[in-house]
């Protein structure tokens, strides 16, 4: 009887070793797991001076530090990864991990999020990104998240309000009769044939050429994209005041996002949403002033229409913003609830 009470001991105590050692690997696994370094592909098509590359160079740092250097960034701008219109879909395929999207460049694909380029769509607190980016970040995961499945949107962003970049001077309605202009999304397509002219979706990369090459005579930019794209060297006029936004999305792989451990899906929640919005709308508004000084030092001459032909022109384009919620509608979707609360 002493002899099999000891047998039972050593078996006990063996396979207390042996659940000790298992937990420790376990533990160890754990450990080496959550300790892991991680670096994520981000993909712009975007040039390497774009306020854009700025934000995630900065923001990429901020990743590092926060985590101990173990999330950082690579990114990849100038479309290197993949063409303008599939930004996108590289994050949503994995071929990035991030990327940076322009929703114009694939049209009818984000037709919520299209709403917010109609003309003079804005909250009532303002056309700067700082506000408008922060306001389309707080609706998104209420409104904007199926058009964006298999992505995780880390913020959105508003353009300032684009203008008529031009080679010649706009004066009136009547200047835009079949001006050929370089544009992105289906929106502003309905705005440049609302003023008679002709609309060419011209990417943005080759804006500058077809300018060079009379392709076209006018462009759709904010003074900060323009500057960016160097069209400055080419366009001599603007016209003021802008008349819609264009957006973009930060946005990562749905799937990349949910493998990472806990506490660093925690540092990418608390340095993106509605603050980080905000925070990159303010870099956009002051690059906004700097692209403008930028473009005037290279010739550049900003025009006001007189008040009665701005009004004409306000006219013309006033069917366009009814017309475009009543298609979102149609389609099943909150088109007049979601516009209603971006411009609230």
């Amino acid at each position: 009887m002493h002899r099999t009470g000891s047998r039972i001991g050593r078996k006990l105590r063996t396979l207390g070793i042996q659940l000790l050692a298992g937990g420790l690997l376990l533990g160890g696994l754990a450990a080496t797991a959550s300790a892991q370094n991680f670096e994520l592909k981000v993909s712009t098509f975007l040039p390497p001076n774009h306020t854009f590359q700025k934000a995630l160079v900065a923001w990429g740092q901020e990743l590092s530090q926060k985590s101990g250097g173990r999330l950082k960034l690579r990114i990849y701008p100038a479309a290197q990864l993949g063409p303008p219109n599939r930004q996108f879909d590289l994050a949503r395929t994995g071929i990035a991990d991030i990327a940076v999207g322009l929703h114009g460049l694939t049209p009818g694909r984000y037709p919520l999020t299209d709403l917010v380029t109609m003309p003079y769509a804005a909250p009532s607190s303002g056309t700067l990104c700082a506000i408008t980016g922060k306001r389309l970040t707080e609706l998104a995961p209420k409104y904007l998240a199926k058009e964006h499945a298999g992505l995780h949107i880390l913020w959105m962003a508003v353009t300032s309000p684009l203008m008529f970049i031009s080679k010649a001077p706009i004066n009136s309605l009547a200047d835009f009769k079949g001006l050929k202009v370089r544009y992105a999304g289906a929106n502003w397509k309905a705005i440049i044939d609302k003023l008679g002219a002709v609309g060419l979706p011209v990417p943005p990369t080759e804006t500058q050429d077809a300018l060079a090459k009379g392709i076209v005579d006018a462009a759709t930019f904010p003074y900060e994209g323009a500057a960016s794209f160097d069209l400055g060297t080419v366009a001599k006029y603007s016209l003021e005041p802008g008349v819609a936004s264009a957006t973009f999305a930060v946005v990562m792989n749905e799937a990349k996002y949910k493998s990472l451990p806990a506490d660093l899906r925690k540092i990418i929640d608390e340095t993106t949403g509605p603050a980080r919005a905000e925070w990159f709308g303010k870099m956009w508004d002051d690059a906004e002033i700097a692209g403008k000084k930028s473009l005037e030092a290279k010739g550049l001459k900003p025009i006001n229409m007189r008040p009665a032909e701005f009004a004409k022109v306000k006219k013309a384009l006033s069917p366009l913003v009814e017309d475009a919620i009543a298609q979102v509608d149609k389609r099943g979707l909150p088109g007049k609830e979601f516009y209603a609360a971006y411009t609230k």
